[in-house]
């Protein structure tokens, strides 16, 4: 997959469960987060429903994950 970065909103994230999704601009796919892949672990407890980030796509295990996720 590319490793451009890419922009788009947060869709939801559960810092209890560490995951969410982001939906990304270009695509308005649902693309899976995990909190291990933020940029800066303190934006777990940050991080809401329509927060614009910068991202890059990875391959992960069941597709693919946004990667470097940083608040924009």
């Amino acid at each position: 997959m590319q490793n451009s970065r890419k922009t788009g909103a947060v869709k939801f994230f559960n810092a209890t469960k560490g995951y969410g999704f982001i939906i990304d601009d270009d695509t308005k796919n649902d693309v899976f987060v995990h909190v291990s892949d933020l940029s800066d672990p303190r934006m777990k407890n940050t991080l809401r429903s329509g927060d614009f980030v910068t991202f890059e796509i990875k391959d992960g295990k069941k597709g693919i994950k946004a990667v470097n996720v940083k608040n924009h």
